[in-house]
């Protein structure tokens, strides 16, 4: 097998700079030609065996830094970097990164800070949105904050839980076992299971050791709920242990967080890792069909979707949320580059707000965010009724999408002309920071922009943003 030349100019020219000599007298150390040191340090020649001996006996230089993988490194974050839709275009070739990362790493990683600093300040900014929309000037999160927070830089994916619970869902022969499976365990430990007609979802008697399950709830949420319980009473150690690597800073922080742990595992028990993924795969994530398939409802199947992001297996990285009718975010997860407003309601251009006005029914919307990324969504109304006359109906619609790159794996996505620039709506993440300047549905002015006043002119706003 044929050896990797190794070229290795930036590290030369370091280590010559770091003991201030001259390419002459460098050459001469290294044995070498001052030419043939010159071509090096300019990659136009791979580091040869005697000048790699050289640096070793002559400087004490590692000679395995030679070839640490900065390069490599540089190349990567440039890559990604360039990515974003910030930069218009084609990605340049690679063999130009490369030439950059080896040839010129300052520049490299100048370019690198530039744009880690463009994008600290785009949260800089979403910080400061989210300050204003505290309804005090508390400086710490409050404890339901933390844990939304906790859950959010998981990626809303918490590796133990997940897999514990995938496990237990192998003790099912099919989907439709889990609820049987989950009354078995229960009982094992002493508790039985009884459908009683009651407002609560769940009520634990922990003196009867009874579990109460409400038979106004659907199917789905009565099998959840059971498997919530699961999770309280036998994988209790499991969930204390993960609270504890969370460090949260109140009681009531973890006791939410502790419920939310418990959350997480019904849904990934109802809703198994990898078959769930494979079959989200065969189907092109049709929520009907998955629903269908594993006893669920269309809520758990699309925030099931958001949190696929398993190292080494992660699925199509989908955003997901859930909006009250007046616009409020009730619950929201994003594996995309879209991120919604912490406070506050979403950009009423979005789709999930008409939701509401077409129950049982999926829309769908090809949309553009102010930093040009396009998505494709899909929202629907999933009001829930208390399952008696004269209680409220909880009244919530989902919204459900991904970057339109991965249009091909989506079934919603079939028919839609993609290719249309005009077919793209513009949305935003909130007012506040959002960038665009004539939009007519503006709440109020962006944050940090010069605001004209005309005194002799109206449009549909009251100023226009420089």
């Amino acid at each position: 097998m044929a050896t990797q030349k190794l070229y290795a100019g930036a590290k030369l020219r370091e280590v010559r700079t770091r003991i201030g000599l001259t390419q002459k007298d460098f050459a001469a150390r290294l044995g070498v030609s001052l030419p043939y040191l010159n071509q090096m340090e300019n990659n136009n020649r791979p580091v040869s065996t005697t000048v790699v001996l050289a640096l070793a006996s002559e400087f004490g230089m590692d000679v395995t830094e030679l070839s640490a993988g900065d390069g490599e490194r540089l190349v990567s974050d440039m890559r990604e970097a360039l990515a974003d839709p910030l930069f218009a275009g084609d990605m340049p070739p690679l063999a130009d990164l490369r030439l950059a990362a080896s040839n010129a790493p300052g520049l490299a990683r100048a370019f690198i800070a530039l744009h880690q600093g463009y994008r600290q300040a785009h949260e800089r900014l979403a910080s400061l949105d989210e300050a204003l929309g505290r309804e005090d000037s508390r400086a710490t999160p409050s404890p339901w904050e933390e844990v939304r927070d906790f859950f959010h830089y998981c990626d809303n994916y918490i590796d133990p839980v997940d897999r514990a619970a995938e496990h237990f869902a192998a003790r099912a022969r099919s989907p439709d076992q889990i609820r049987t499976v989950a009354i078995d365990d229960l009982a094992a430990a002493g508790l039985s299971v009884t459908i009683t007609d009651m407002d609560a979802l769940r009520l634990l008697d922990p003196v009867a050791r009874v579990l109460h399950i409400s038979s106004r709830s659907a199917p789905q949420t009565q099998t959840f709920q059971i498997l919530l319980q699961v999770a309280l009473t036998r994988q209790n150690s499991l969930l204390e242990a993960s609270l504890d690597l969370a460090r949260f800073h109140s009681p009531a922080a973890r006791d939410i967080a502790k419920i939310g742990l418990a959350n997480y595992f019904a849904g990934a028990a109802l809703l198994p890792y990898r078959a769930f993924q494979a079959e989200a795969a065969s189907c092109r994530h049709d929520l009907e069909i998955l629903a269908r398939h594993f006893g669920a409802s269309i809520e758990q199947v699309a925030h099931r979707l958001s949190t696929l992001q398993r190292p080494g297996a992660k699925g199509l990285p989908f955003f997901f949320v859930r909006v009250d009718q007046a616009g409020t975010i009730t619950k929201r997860h994003s594996a995309t580059r879209l991120q919604f407003a912490r406070f506050g309601g979403a950009c009423p251009l979005w789709n999930v707000h008409s939701a509401f006005e077409t129950p049982g029914r999926f829309l769908r919307q090809l949309a553009e965010t102010p930093d040009g990324v396009r998505y494709i969504s899909i929202a629907r109304d999933i009001s829930k009724s208390a399952g008696r006359f004269g209680a409220p109906l909880r009244r919530f619609a989902i919204a459900l999408g991904c970057e339109v790159r991965h249009a091909s794996q989506l079934v919603y996505a079939d028919g839609l002309d993609i290719s249309r620039d005009s077919a793209f709506e513009p949305i935003g993440i909130s007012c506040r920071i959002c960038a665009r300047k004539d939009c007519h549905q503006r709440a109020v002015p962006p944050l940090e922009r010069h605001l004209i006043v005309d005194p002799d002119r109206r449009d549909v706003l009251p100023y226009r943003v420089d």
